[in-house]
C-alpha cells in the first residue's frame, strides 16, 4: 500500500516533469535564480553593501543566514528528506509503471538531505531582513500615507515574487520537492522574524561570538556522533548523491553537511573578530566612518576584493584540509570587509589629506 509520503513525492515528481517540459526554454533563468539564492551571495554581496548603509542590518544578515542554515542542517538530519533526482530511482512507487525521466543539471546533485530547502530558507530569511529594513527606514522618515502603503505592498510583492522564483528553480532542477521549498520559506521567515527581537547580536563581545561558534559546532558534531553510535549515519545522503547523479563532476564536497556548517561558522567567527578589532574601531567608529564618501569607497572596494577572494577554491582532495580552509576563508570575508578594507581606506585618505595640507 502506498504511503502518504510516496503520494506527496510522486506528485512532486510530476511537478518537476511539468516545469522541465513546459519551461525548458527558461532553463538558464532557473539555473541563474538558484545560483543567486545561494547564501554565498549574502556573504560576498549583500553583507558588505548593507553593513555600510546600515550596520545593524548587515550584522543581522549574517546572524540570520548562519543560524538559519545551522537550523536547516539540524532539520535535515532529523527529517531525512529525500531529493527527487535520487528518489525516483529507489522508490517502489513506480513498480507497475516506468520510472519518470527527470533531467539533472550542475546544481541538482546536492549531497545533503532535502527537507527543508536550504536555498528557499536562506533566501526567505535574508530578503525578509532586507525588506523589513527598508520598510523601517520609510516608517521612520515619512508620515503614513497612501504612497507609503503602495510602496509597502510593492516590496512585499517583490519579496514573494523572489521566493516563488527561487522555489520553482529548486523544483525545476529536481533538487527539491514542492513541500520542501514551502517548509524552507516558512522556516526562513520565522528565523528572520525571531532575530528582529534579539538585540544582543549588535553588542556581542568576541568571547560571545567564540562561545556561540563552538556551541553550534559541537552540538552538530555531538548530534552526528550520538546517532552514529546507534547505527544511524547522518551522511546517508552523500552516498545517494554519488550513486544517482548522472555526472560525477556535479557532486561537490562543498555541498556536504559539514562543509556548509564550517563555512557558516567561519563567517560568524570572522564577524565577531572584525567587530571587536582595533582596526574596525579606528576606521569605522570615528567621524570619518560616518562620511558617505568613505562608506562608498568601502562598499566598492569590498565588492571587488571579495569577488576576487571568492575565486579561491580550497583543494578538495583532503577532506579535513578542505573543511579547515573553508572555515578560514569564510572567516576572512567579514574580517576583510569590516576591518581590513576600511582601515586601509582610512589610512590612505588621511595620508592624502595630510599631503594636501
Amino acid at each position: 500500500m502506498e504511503s502518504r509520503m510516496d503520494l506527496i513525492h510522486g506528485s512532486g515528481v510530476q511537478m518537476v516533469q511539468y516545469l522541465q517540459t513546459s519551461y525548458k526554454d527558461s532553463q538558464q533563468l532557473f539555473i541563474f535564480v538558484s545560483f543567486a539564492a545561494d547564501l554565498r551571495n549574502t556573504f560576498f554581496v549583500f553583507f558588505p553593501i548593507w553593513f555600510y548603509l546600515c550596520e545593524s542590518v548587515g550584522i543581522k544578515l549574517i546572524w540570520v543566514a548562519v543560524i538559519g542554515d545551522w537550523l536547516n542542517l539540524v532539520f535535515k538530519w532529523i527529517l531525512f528528506g529525500e531529493r527527487p533526482y535520487w528518489w525516483v530511482h529507489e522508490t517502489s512507487y513506480y513498480r507497475n509503471s516506468s520510472i519518470p525521466n527527470i533531467e539533472q543539471f550542475p546544481g541538482t546533485c546536492e549531497t545533503g538531505p532535502g527537507s527543508p530547502s536550504g536555498h528557499s530558507m536562506g533566501s526567505a530569511g535574508v530578503y525578509y531582513v532586507m525588506v523589513s529594513a527598508v520598510l523601517t527606514l520609510i516608517i521612520q522618515k515619512c508620515q503614513p500615507s497612501y504612497k507609503n502603503w503602495c510602496l509597502r505592498g510593492m516590496l512585499w510583492m517583490a519579496f514573494w515574487g523572489i521566493q516563488v522564483c527561487v522555489s520553482l528553480s529548486r523544483i525545476f532542477l529536481a533538487a527539491h520537492f514542492p513541500h520542501q521549498v514551502i517548509a524552507g520559506v516558512i522556516s526562513g521567515m520565522a528565523v528572520a522574524e525571531a532575530f528582529g527581537h534579539i538585540g544582543l547580536i549588535y553588542r556581542a563581545s568576541l568571547k560571545r561570538y567564540v562561545s556561540i561558534t563552538l556551541f553550534l559546532f559541537f552540538f552538530a558534531l555531538g548530534f552526528y556522533l550520538l546517532l552514529k553510535v546507534f547505527g544511524v549515519d547522518l551522511l546517508w545522503s552523500v552516498e545517494k548523491a554519488k550513486r544517482w547523479c548522472v555526472n560525477a563532476e556535479w557532486v561537490h564536497i562543498d555541498t556536504t553537511p559539514f562543509a556548509g556548517l564550517l563555512r557558516n561558522l567561519g563567517t560568524l567567527f570572522g564577524l565577531g573578530l572584525a567587530l571587536n578589532s582595533q582596526l574596525y574601531t579606528e576606521s569605522c567608529k570615528g567621524k570619518q566612518g560616518q562620511e558617505f564618501k568613505f562608506k562608498l569607497y568601502c562598499i566598492v572596494s569590498s565588492l571587488i576584493i571579495l569577488h576576487l577572494f571568492d575565486s579561491f577554491k580550497p583543494p578538495a582532495k583532503i577532506e579535513l584540509l578542505f573543511y579547515f580552509l573553508s572555515f578560514c576563508k569564510s572567516a576572512a570575508v567579514p574580517l576583510t570587509a569590516v576591518a581590513i578594507i576600511p582601515y586601509c581606506i582610512s589610512h590612505i585618505t588621511r595620508t592624502h589629506d595630510k599631503k594636501m595640507v
